[in-house]
């Protein structure tokens, strides 16, 4: 009997290894840390979400270029979500603490320790990436992403797949500073959508813009017909996210 004939076999009649009890633990550990931060993130919209590499230093154009969107993001009524690290995470609720909304931090247990920074006026930890990415879908009515390393991209890149295979509603997911995106929207474009691995009005999916004023232009335009709340199809749609 081969290995696979095996392992199936042991599927098949139960004698496969169960979970032990620290494995089912966790998976309570992980639907509390969903049921705590919804329950204290819930009463956060609007919100923008913005994202960018950890490690800009406070005197970049950069993150004074976040820390301006974020407070005019904040005293436009949005409180902002930032990831509570340093870098942009910092300047974007840095922005927000001295506006007149919410700075959150939605921080992450790592194993090299990241930091949190001081500016949060909502602070949730997290154990696991996967919950955290969940918040900031799930309360976003807009990205905002500022240059970043990998984990800016995952970010910005799930967004636009949940959208584009409607498991998300449609929001604003906002480019900051053309010049850092040119080559990777040149490269989509290039290359996914001439090889049809996208279809050229996936693109549509973000916008390409450098002024705080105009980002936050940009969001009142997207929901000036419709208000901030879900729509109830949307609603719908994010309990299935």
């Amino acid at each position: 009997m081969t290995a696979k004939e095996k392992l199936l076999r042991s599927v098949a009649d139960g004698s496969a290894p169960r979970f032990n009890a620290r494995e089912s633990w966790r998976i309570f550990g992980i639907m509390a840390e969903f049921v705590e931060a919804t329950e204290r993130l819930s009463a956060i919209r609007p919100a923008v979400s913005i994202f960018g590499s950890a490690r800009t230093p406070a005197d970049h154009m950069y993150y004074m270029l976040t820390e301006q969107i974020a407070r005019q993001l904040s005293d436009a009524g949005f409180a902002v979500i930032s990831g509570g690290g340093p870098g942009i995470m910092e300047a974007a609720n840095k922005g927000a603490y001295f506006g007149k909304s919410p700075s959150v931090g939605l921080n992450i247990q790592l194993p090299m320790e990241q930091g949190s920074n001081p500016y949060q006026d909502i602070s949730q930890t997290f154990q696991h990436f996967f919950a955290r990415k969940f918040m900031f879908v799930k309360f976003a009515a807009a990205y905002v992403v500022m240059p970043g390393g990998f984990g800016t991209l995952d970010e910005l890149l799930e967004a636009m797949t949940l959208i584009q295979t409607k498991k998300s509603r449609q929001i604003p997911i906002i480019l900051v500073h053309g010049p850092f995106w040119k080559g990777l929207l040149d490269w989509i474009r290039d290359r996914l959508v001439t090889e049809r691995m996208i279809n050229a009005e996936d693109l549509d999916l973000v916008q390409v813009i450098d002024k705080p004023a105009e980002v936050v232009e940009a969001i009142f335009k997207h929901y000036e017909k419709r208000g901030f709340a879900p729509l109830p199809a949307e609603h719908e749609m994010m309990l299935n996210l």
